[in-house]
């Protein structure tokens, strides 16, 4: 009988156990599944205008970029739910075959709506890989120690930041644009073979349970909308126009049914076990207002050093490498003194109090400051933003049970999704009103001079965020971290 274990069920005292030398495959493994995804985000927007000229039908070329940005963010709390129950190894395969698949009918389309669809198809892959790399690494790695690895997870954004406008010009200008997608199919499979027979040993949290299809739907369609209205305000259409009015109003439409689906679903989609936890909810809504300054700060400061000093683009973008590199060092630093400190979470409330002094001194010098304190400034930003992800990501795994993993990650995940969606919108709508140039189309001197009250409220709007997520971290419980592997702790079903 004890030779027929089956260790997708079996209770964790009877699973063989991962040694470190699995786990860091393990983790090296989601990490690249990670970084496809991220690239994904990225790669794309120098390539644009040649696959306009390629495909025709150049007025739906944004929907290449908000086609996976609405699939990617949505389906991230349901991959959770569905890790939770299915387990881990499953999920994250088809999330992989999925953005594959979404990979190959990208390359080969003839036209931009195939385009378009084979985008939206990546990003329910990539909202999957985002979500379960994560619950991976928070399923193998303790609290303690889990802090550390916040360093590679922010590495591999950076990574994706900068090499994915690198390639994708490179790719549409001196190859094929269709290696932009091609390039996956080696990477995911790779990704895939590491990762395959380490996770058979990966126990999953139990089966008895069932999907909320009808949550999930509603959960979608609320999202989708609202990222749509985010998307096209301010650009497709006026923020106060009838069509931005209307698509906002059927988002809260839906957001209305979900709640009301959660409340009275027999098992509903999320937790309420989760979304009542304060932890869980400070957390991720500390993330959530964190990453809408970090990314609306990182979409306008080359707008700024533009149209304001008058770098090229080229030049604007090198100059965004110190706020990359500080966020990758803030993790790095956050995650090595974690483990060393009771009261963990003073290590983010330092960050982003150092973090919004410094967005505000940018803005007190918005009208006179060289690239040179720009550059000190933006790193040190980004230092102090970077300490906080980690303490984010582990206070809020920590915060639940295993069973419960899946989904607590997938609601971070989804979240910090929907703060860069917001981030860019409200600050493009500080812009906007401002009269403030788009990156790249250049500037004229009187603009210029008209220009430095409105980067100052720009980066004001943004510090802001930054204090908003300081008062939620602070009102965040902080729960002692365990040092026992989840895995190795039963779960009562």
């Amino acid at each position: 009988m004890d030779q027929a274990v089956d260790h997708k069920t079996a209770p964790p005292d009877v699973v063989p156990a991962i040694s470190e030398r699995e786990k860091n495959v393990i983790i090296g493994g989601v990490l690249l599944a990670m970084l496809l995804a991220a690239l994904d985000q990225t790669i794309v927007a120098p390539a644009m205008p040649t696959i306009g000229r390629a495909l025709g039908d150049e007025q739906y070329l944004p929907w290449i970029v908000t086609g996976y940005l609405l699939t990617a963010t949505a389906m991230a709390p349901l991959y959770g739910k569905i890790s939770d129950i299915r387990g881990r190894r499953p999920t994250i395969h088809v999330a992989i075959l999925v953005f594959l698949l979404g990979s190959v009918v990208s390359a080969l389309a003839p036209n931009m709506p195939v385009l378009v669809a084979g985008r939206a198809m990546q990003g329910i892959g990539g909202g999957g890989l985002f979500a379960l790399s994560q619950t991976i690494i928070g399923d193998l790695v303790p609290p303690m120690e889990r802090a550390r690895y916040a360093a590679w997870i922010s590495g591999m954004w950076a990574v994706a930041s900068i090499a994915g406008p690198l390639l994708g010009g490179a790719f549409a200008e001196h190859l094929h644009w269709s290696l932009i997608f091609w390039i996956n199919l080696p990477l995911g499979l790779v990704a895939m073979a590491i990762i395959n027979n380490p996770l058979k040993k990966l126990a999953s949290a139990g089966k008895k349970h069932r999907i909320d299809g009808l949550g999930a739907l509603l959960l979608v369609m609320a999202t989708a909308l609202l990222l749509l209205a985010l998307n096209w305000g301010g650009s497709a259409y006026p923020w106060f126009s009838s069509e931005i009015l209307g698509i906002v109003a059927a988002s809260a439409v839906f957001w209305a049914l979900f709640t009301l689906r959660l409340m009275r679903a027999q098992e509903p989609l999320i937790s309420l076990e989760v979304l009542g936890n304060r932890i869980v909810l400070t957390g991720t809504l500390a993330v959530f207002l964190l990453q809408a300054s970090n990314v609306g700060l990182s979409v306008y400061l080359p707008v700024y050093l533009q149209s304001y000093l008058g770098l090229t683009a080229a030049e604007s973008g090198m100059a965004l490498l110190g706020l990359l590199l500080g966020t990758v060092l803030g993790a790095a630093t956050s995650g090595k003194l974690i483990p060393r400190f009771t009261h963990y979470k003073r290590i983010a409330l330092l960050g982003i109090a150092f973090a919004s002094l410094c967005l505000g001194a940018l803005a007190c010098i918005a009208g006179s400051a060289t690239l040179v304190p720009i550059e000190v400034l933006t790193a040190c930003i980004g230092f102090g933003s970077g300490t906080t992800f980690p303490v984010g990501t582990v206070s809020v795994q920590n915060a639940v049970e295993r069973a419960h993993l899946g989904v607590a990650t997938g609601v971070l995940t989804f979240l910090r999704s929907l703060g860069a969606a917001l981030g860019v919108a409200v600050l493009g709508a500080v812009a906007l009103g401002y009269g403030l140039p788009l990156a790249g189309e250049g500037a004229t001197t009187g603009v210029q001079a008209a220009s430095a009250s409105s980067f100052a409220a720009i980066f004001l709007v943004a510090a802001v965020m930054l204090v908003t997520s300081f008062v939620m971290l602070a009102l965040m419980p902080e729960k002692p971290l365990r040092s026992g592997a989840p895995a190795d702790v039963p779960v009562v079903e």
